[in-house]
């Protein structure tokens, strides 16, 4: 059983917030970081990922 990964993204002003779950989290991290679906929510609104 593959682990699950609940991760939030924002933009800038952190007016915005996406929460995404996968259980490949390095994947999905570049494929918004690439903006692999430019239709979707966190690219539209151009959200960003911190990671800290």
């Amino acid at each position: 059983m593959k682990p699950g990964f609940v991760y939030i993204i924002t933009n800038f002003n952190n007016t915005t917030f996406y929460v995404g779950v996968t259980s490949d989290l390095h994947t999905r991290i570049k494929e918004h970081i690439n903006k692999r679906y430019p239709e979707s929510f966190s690219a539209r609104y151009n959200l960003k990922i911190s990671l800290f």
